[in-house]
């Protein structure tokens, strides 16, 4: 069996920053892409950004040039450091990883940006 733990979301001022961390653990073989997705209340979860195992990433429109991704595969954990934050990147943000053809959440973690 597969765990997510994530962990870094809180309050932050608008214009501040955020690392979120998100570290697998259990029987794992190998991990491919990883990635960060967020939901507000009564909406659907939407991608935040993904990395896959050779670094390749893509980031939602919103978050381009602000929110960066990263892995370290030694570890199983991914990353995502947030800067320049909005009111708008309020949500609960939950992690993804696709492990050994499984695909696999965190029970997800809290960012909220006052403004």
């Amino acid at each position: 069996q597969v765990h997510l733990v994530e962990s870094g979301g809180g309050l932050v001022q608008t214009g501040g920053s955020l690392r979120l961390s998100c570290a697998a653990s259990g029987s794992i073989f190998s991990i491919n892409t990883m990635g960060w997705y967020r939901q507000a209340p009564g909406k659907q979860r939407e991608l935040v950004a993904r990395i896959t195992y050779g670094g390749s990433t893509n980031y939602a429109d919103s978050v381009k040039g602000r929110f960066t991704i990263s892995r370290d595969n030694a570890k199983n954990t991914v990353y995502l450091q947030m800067n320049s934050l909005k009111p708008e990147d309020t949500d609960v943000y939950y992690c993804r990883m696709i492990v050994d053809s499984y695909v696999c959440w965190g029970q997800g973690t809290q960012v909220t940006v006052s403004s």
